[in-house]
């Protein structure tokens, strides 16, 4: 069996299943564990980022999804290469990965009988099905079963105890910065679970740009950064020279960033260590931090 992962989410889940060297093909975008950075790569972006703030990253995916023209591309050649015989995918989010359509398209080129599956989880349970599936596929489902049993045991764990702690605050999830996008998919949920009142958003509702006015009207008690493809270093800095403007002037409540990228963004195992950061945050006298130094700060 060989496994091409073309989402960071799913290459987390094979290594989480033991597969890891049944592992032939990644994206430029995955980089968890560390053990699988030597894998050929078979995506790359359109896009230069390297030198560009949220507004500009912004403003560049939306003309390109204008024009039809992609953010990313598979290295046809080099699937083929490959050999593999499982490509693992999505048809969520045309901004988070490569199109299914784009993935079609670079099967029809390259030889073989490859099986496709897409993953588009929109909620905890989704994510945990998603890992089991994959178990399913991969002839690994007593290891998935293990790895879900550990996650839900350690959801309800969190649950079960901000569920007696009386204090809700309100919460206001950042995706982006500018121009601001909310929380989506799973986010509200992790937030409610955590003990948190999620101000803005529905819980499996895809994550959308707001204006600073919701967010005044909504008073939240905490707002947490959870930037899309950012790390915690990356957050911080953006976010330096995004805070202006009326919300920023007028709130004063409590601010924290994360590592978005690692722990709020990707459909994986550690979105539950994104769970218990969230109950951190929200609720320190009760979730002493556990989590590891560059998962979280707190900015005011």
């Amino acid at each position: 069996m060989k496994i091409c992962s073309l989402l960071p989410s799913t290459t987390e889940i094979v290594c989480a299943l033991g597969l890891e060297e049944e592992l032939v093909a990644i994206t430029h975008e995955c980089d968890f564990p560390a053990s699988i950075l030597d894998k050929p790569v078979v995506t790359r972006s359109l896009i230069d980022h390297s030198n560009s703030n949220s507004s500009e990253i912004n403003t560049h995916i939306s003309e390109a999804l204008h024009n039809g023209s992609g953010i990313y591309e598979i290295i046809t050649p080099v699937l083929d290469e490959s050999g593999a015989d499982i490509i693992l995918t999505q048809e969520l989010c045309e901004v988070c990965a490569v199109s299914y359509s784009d993935v079609e398209k670079s099967i029809r080129q390259i030889n073989g009988n490859q099986k496709i599956l897409s993953f588009e989880p929109n909620d905890l349970n989704g994510i945990l099905e998603s890992i089991e599936q994959i178990g399913h596929h991969t002839n690994t489902v007593e290891m998935a079963s293990k790895v879900t049993k550990k996650l839900k045991s350690r959801i309800e764990k969190v649950k079960t105890k901000s569920n007696v702690i009386s204090q809700t605050p309100k919460v206001l999830a950042i995706e982006w910065l500018t121009p601001p996008f909310i929380g989506g998919h799973w986010v509200p949920e992790m937030i409610q679970l955590a003990g948190g009142i999620n101000v803005i958003g529905e819980v499996t509702s895809p994550s959308r740009e707001i204006i600073w006015e919701e967010a005044l009207d909504a008073e939240p008690d905490i707002v947490i950064l959870m930037v899309c493809g950012f790390d915690l270093h990356t957050t911080i800095e953006e976010f330096k020279t995004s805070k202006t403007g009326p919300f920023w002037e007028k709130y004063s409540g409590q601010i924290y960033a994360t590592d978005g990228s690692a722990y709020f963004s990707r459909p994986g195992p550690r979105i539950v260590d994104g769970l218990e950061i969230l109950s951190e945050i929200i609720h320190p006298k009760y979730f002493p931090k556990q989590s590891p130094e560059n998962a979280w700060k707190q900015l005011a």
